[in-house]
């Protein structure tokens, strides 16, 4: 990968995540706290947000496929920037909606696997396979996801600096200074025309795992800062030092994607990762004991997200190129539409202070989404240990 393109694109990401950190952190606080509209409003902002992300990434990544990946990512560059000043201009509920909607306000992925202005993901990660070459590209999509992540950590932290409402102009001022810096992007023009899907199998079985993937995430992710919020009574400085905490520690679990590839394989990675995360998960309600509950929330998001560099490298060989961006935003909306169901189902347990359902249900739906994993994929990871064109072929 050409040295400037990954800086261009990492500078670019590094805008979006620190405007995004801060807006994770802060969110929760404007709509319990400041404008009092409670739990089951909060979910239904985070399922328009969800919601509206999939529309939005669908689309965007649709065009990066016939009208050019970098009018494609300018376009969703522009939506996190202008969502955040809505917000800093008007609490009214209708606003608030809207803002959710542009920004992908849906907290359903980590600082540095999606979360807000969720929208650019697909494009972004086309990006870096149309740039990069099959045996790099985990090595990339984790640095990238890393870096990512690591800024988004610096975002949290960095809204102890500013109040509620002032912490979205700050989002503003800075996702916006990133926006020039895709015109140098020097990616490839495509040729303009919509092929038939070739791939569809294989984005079908991954869009199903996205689809449990995204619901999981949508009963708990979203939900976490207000379990702080609603159990223990955390004040807002106190949580952006430990969002600060789990997401940098998220961020360098992400570097170890490589390494994780070549012990463990792409389904391997997925079971052990993510079952272990389930299984704390599932422990948080049960011991209301502040330590353990914030270790457990340190340490869930690195292991819910260390092996997505695997799944973006293993999904972008397994279909043609000129369907990236198709494929990888059909997974984010089968993803995000089944986590606005899940964010709502939370934000109404959460309302009616049942806290501890919520995690149960996550608890059975990753045991299903695992268990898909090793059905769609063992005989594509087996079949590829002879190279990319077999494994290719077997999935298929």
């Amino acid at each position: 990968m050409n040295r400037k393109d990954f800086l261009l694109l990492t500078l670019f990401r590094a805008t979006r995540s620190i405007a995004a950190g801060m807006i994770m952190i802060v969110f929760p606080y404007l709509v319990l706290q400041q404008l009092k509209y409670g739990a089951l409003m909060l979910g239904l902002l985070y399922v328009a947000g969800a919601l509206a992300t999939a529309g939005l990434g669908m689309l965007i990544g649709f065009l990066g496929d016939v009208w050019g990946r970098r009018k494609a990512l300018l376009l969703a560059g522009v939506l996190l920037p202008l969502s955040s000043l809505l917000v800093f201009w008007s609490g009214h509920l209708a606003i608030l909606m809207l803002a959710t909607a542009l920004g992908g306000f849906s907290a359903t992925g980590s600082l540095a696997g999606g979360g807000v202005g969720g929208a650019a993901a697909p494009i972004q990660s086309a990006v870096i396979a149309d740039l990069s070459v099959r045996d790099k590209r985990t090595f990339y999509f984790s640095t990238f996801s890393f870096l990512s992540g690591a800024f988004g950590a610096v975002g949290a932290l960095g809204s102890r600096l500013f109040t509620v409402h002032t912490s979205f102009l700050a989002a503003t001022i800075v996702s916006t200074a990133g926006l020039p810096l895709v015109l140098w992007l020097s990616v490839e023009n495509v040729d303009g025309k919509l092929k038939r899907l070739r791939s569809k199998v294989v984005i079908g079985k991954f869009s199903l795992t996205g689809f449990l993937n995204g619901f999981s995430s949508g009963l708990i992710v979203p939900f976490l800062i207000p379990f702080f919020v609603l159990v223990y009574s955390l004040p807002k400085s106190t949580m952006a030092v430990y969002g600060f905490i789990s997401g940098g520690l998220a961020s360098v679990a992400l570097l170890a994607a490589p390494a994780l590839e070549r012990r463990l394989g792409f389904v391997h990675s997925i079971a052990w990762t993510r079952g272990i995360g389930t299984v704390l998960l599932v422990l948080m309600p049960l011991v209301r004991w502040l330590p353990l509950s914030l270790l457990i929330y340190i340490v869930t998001p690195s292991l819910r997200i260390a092996a997505i560099p695997v799944q973006q490298a293993a999904l972008t060989e397994m279909v043609d190129r000129d369907e990236r961006g198709r494929a990888l935003a059909a997974n984010q909306v089968a993803r995000l539409g089944a986590s606005s169901a899940g964010i709502a189902f939370t934000g109404w347990m959460f309302d009616a202070a049942e806290i501890a359902l919520p995690f149960f249900a996550y608890g059975a739906v990753m045991i299903a989404n695992i268990y898909l994993y090793f059905r769609f994929f063992s005989s594509w990871e087996g079949a590829g240990a002879a190279g990319p064109a077999a494994g290719t072929k077997q999935a298929k």
